[in-house]
């Protein structure tokens, strides 16, 4: 986050249980961008990541504190170190402080650029309005309307996938994708999702069929990183403000909050988009930096290569076996993320 900088390079031990049930584990903690990244301190190999805005302290009152993922979560992970409890504990302020108390927000939303906009013609405004809300929304509350999105989207596909060890593996996968600290976090939902999608707060959304079908997670990793171009070709939080509609926009902008019915179908509706069209050369440089062949991800969002034949023409590890994406039995467990 834009405003926690200070924290990306933080990192401690921690106690993590994937379940209630389960023993406490000693894991690395690492504090990303957006994210806080859990990992095998043997290893390096990363289990789980966290979105830092859902991130809730379950045990108030009592020390040392434990932290979870979110309100229905079933991971847990106590903490001692004292800089990254205070770094936690600015999170969750920041989060608080950009929903529950938008009064603090207002003075800088509210500023004389957004008087402006308001005061020009009704045809240019709708456009106008969104683009300089979409502008001045901070990284905690992007984080929050992206996962409100993607409660809407559940309604129509199930709740996101949760094997275990899939999600292990997805995190695994999406650190080799992206790096450790610039991470987005992966989803994998049931059912309906037909292709790739992101929302605000650098989430991804994986169909269930890619995963299944692929013959290897290059597919799977290049579907990710094309995802993530067009997150940063175009700000997600534009066509959802689009969605939301003037006066919703406008009321993000002057009290910081969003209403409550404002999202409601915006999954349906992002089901039914067209995917933006990236310039392949942009997309082969991308998978170049990331040491991805290009055919798999080409081959498997269409096999018939109509619309993909330039990226498997210029793949350029064409005839070439790069390092592998992730280990074979983390791709197994990840082809398995939505059993059980």
């Amino acid at each position: 986050m834009t405003a926690l900088k200070k924290y990306q390079r933080l990192e401690c031990g921690g106690l993590w249980r994937e379940t209630p049930q389960d023993q406490r584990r000693e894991v690395l903690v690492h504090f990303g961008d957006a994210t806080l990244v859990l990992s095998d301190p043997k290893s390096g190999t990363a289990i789980s990541h966290w979105s830092l805005p859902a991130i809730e302290r379950i045990n108030k009152g009592v020390e040392p504190p434990v932290y979870a993922p979110g309100p229905d979560a079933s991971e847990s992970l106590e903490l001692t170190d004292p800089e990254m409890i205070a770094a936690l504990g600015t999170v969750r302020h920041a989060v608080q402080a950009a929903t529950a108390r938008p009064g603090r927000l207002r003075g800088v939303l509210l500023s004389g650029t957004a008087l402006a906009v308001i005061a020009v013609g009704i045809l240019w405004l709708p456009g106008a309005l969104v683009r300089h809300t979409a502008s001045v929304v901070p990284p905690t509350q992007r984080a929050d309307l992206g996962q409100r999105a993607l409660d809407d989207l559940a309604r129509v596909t199930g709740a996101n996938c949760q094997n275990q060890l899939g999600l292990q593996a997805l995190a695994t996968l999406s650190e080799r994708v992206f790096g450790p600290v610039d991470t987005p976090i992966l989803y994998v939902m049931p059912e309906g999702v037909e292709r790739p999608l992101h929302l605000p707060g650098d989430l991804i959304v994986l169909p269930r069929r890619l995963i299944e079908q692929a013959n290897g997670p290059e597919a799977v990793a290049g579907a990710a990183l094309v995802e993530r171009l067009r997150a940063k070709a175009r700000d997600p939080i534009i066509p959802m403000l689009e969605y939301a509609g003037l006066r919703a926009t406008l009321q993000l902008l002057t009290t910081a909050g969003l209403p409550d019915a404002a999202l409601t179908g915006y999954g349906e509706t992002l089901l039914r988009s067209a995917p933006e069209a990236l310039p392949d050369a942009q997309v082969l440089a991308a998978f170049e930096a990331a040491q991805i062949p290009a055919t798999p991800y080409a081959l498997a969002m269409d096999p018939e290569g109509k619309t993909t034949a330039g990226l498997a023409a210029g793949d350029p590890y064409k005839g070439l076996a790069p390092s592998p994406m992730i280990p074979d039995e983390a791709w197994v467990a990840l082809q398995g993320i939505c059993d059980g």
